[in-house]
């Protein structure tokens, strides 16, 4: 039968072949998270005052915020308009589309005139670019996971569909460090004027060397399997709100607590730190520097474990962690000490990367491949705008309101909360055979010793 045939066919890739596209996807997920971070710390140090001059800062920091949420917005479209043709075309050719996309964008915000020169006319067009950067990232993540996840040993695949993840920590580090280095080597005004440019000036190289990479990977296995046997959708977004709703929701739900915490771990710390704690914006910058690097190797770790011992498992214990360290992390960032902000951090992103190294399987393989492009996308950035999207406003705003950081810390457990409840309702995947017909609501497990 197909089903029972397709593992070998699948697995014909050579061990090189497949660490060729664990590379690639990982470079290009990096520069495309690179890109999407140097917004994000740009909103929380300057966009304030370049954009939205004239307001008391802790305002123009969640304007500047709101701009960064234009970007989770375009997301889920980015994710369903390149699912559509990943799962019609190809993961290949989407793969150098989104990220073209999203460097041009950013690139552009690097040229931008500000306020002081063109008045409302500059967070317009701010608004414009930030939603391009959106569009393209919420393609990348779907093929970028995919081609890892469809590519290696089935036994691996949590190991595997972990690498893209590390970009963003990678790129986070680029971010950061660039910014960190700019920050250093200019004086306030000089940053303020041109300093926060360069980083996003650099992306042009940087997606440049992306592209070239990128352009010499094979095409899916497991897609060209479908494609061969005639399995592909015709309408991929229709196929997925009418059959697996389920799993969209379930998605969703397992993704937004981890973007909350996120978020408040990486952005809003810059925000708490510097406007609210009144302490150098180093403290914060270097304290996500070093968690960030440590991240770099936590997530394919737990990656690897959740090949061992289940997606489930794994997920819930970052999951747990994060919920309670939550209330430490603020503890330690009032102590105002840089050894204590920066323990705080490191924690922090650990214990989110035991959730985000399983992510990219858990998600993605509850899907079949002839809509996992489109499903997997969906699932994923639709959270994005519930959780990682709206998290630095909602703290910004509650932290505004309340003068505490109290309420931050409960709402990132309440959506932590959501999380747990949605990993404990879905399926385990990570014995799922991607080759059955059947989704993994109903999988069919590998035959012991399968290869």
């Amino acid at each position: 039968m197909a089903a029972s045939a397709a593992p070998s066919t699948a697995q014909a890739k050579q061990p090189s072949s497949v660490r060729r596209v664990i590379v690639a996807s990982l470079v290009g997920t990096s520069l495309e998270w690179y890109d999407f971070f140097i917004y994000g710390t740009a909103a929380a140090l300057v966009f304030n005052k370049l954009f939205f001059p004239g307001f008391d800062p802790l305002v123009g920091t969640l304007l500047a915020f709101a701009t960064f949420a234009v970007g989770f917005v375009a997301r889920p479209l980015g994710g369903v308009v390149f699912g559509h043709y990943g799962d019609r075309l190809g993961r290949k050719n989407i793969l150098v589309v989104t990220l073209l996309l999203m460097g041009l964008a950013t690139f552009a915000i690097g040229l931008l005139p500000t306020y002081a020169s063109i008045g409302a006319a500059a967070p317009a067009l701010l608004v414009v670019l930030r939603f391009l950067q959106g569009l393209g990232l919420g393609g990348e993540w779907g093929g970028a996971v995919l081609m890892t996840l469809e590519s290696g040993h089935p036994e691996r695949r949590g190991l595997n569909a972990s690498w893209p993840q590390v970009g963003v920590p990678i790129g986070l580090l680029l971010s950061n460090g660039v910014l960190a280095v700019m920050g250093a080597i200019t004086s306030e005004t000089g940053f303020l004027s041109w300093g926060w440019r360069v980083p996003f000036l650099l992306s042009g190289i940087l997606v440049i060397v992306g592209i070239w990479i990128r352009r010499s990977l094979e095409e899916s296995p497991l897609f060209e399997q479908a494609t061969s046997q005639g399995e592909q959708s015709h309408a991929p977004i229709v196929e997925v709100l009418r059959r697996y709703p389920k799993q969209v929701l379930l998605a969703i739900g397992s993704r937004i607590g981890v973007d909350v915490a996120f978020y408040t771990f990486v952005l809003f710390i810059t925000t708490y730190v510097a406007t609210y704690l009144k302490l150098p914006k180093g403290y914060a910058l270097n304290a996500v520097l070093v968690a960030a690097a440590i991240q770099v190797f936590a997530i394919p770790f737990f990656g690897h474990l959740s090949d061992r011992y289940g997606r489930r498992p794994v997920y819930l214990f970052g999951a747990v962690g994060a919920a309670v360290w939550v209330f430490v992390f603020f503890r330690l960032l009032d102590s105002g000490q840089f050894v204590l902000i920066l323990l705080a951090a490191v924690v922090a992103l650990f214990l989110h990367a035991a959730m985000y190294g399983p992510q990219g399987s858990f998600i993605s393989e509850m899907f079949p491949t002839r809509v996992r492009y489109t499903g997997a996308s969906m699932g994923y950035q639709l959270a994005g705008i519930i959780g990682g999207g709206i998290a630095p406003i909602i703290s910004t705003a509650l932290l505004d309101t309340f003068d505490s950081s109290l309420p931050v810390a409960l709402y990132v457990v309440a959506m932590l909360g959501i999380t747990t409840v949605c990993v404990l309702l879905a399926p385990e995947t990570h014995k799922s055979d991607l080759h059955a017909a059947t989704t993994t609501a109903g999988a069919r497990t590998l035959p012991k010793g399968a290869a």
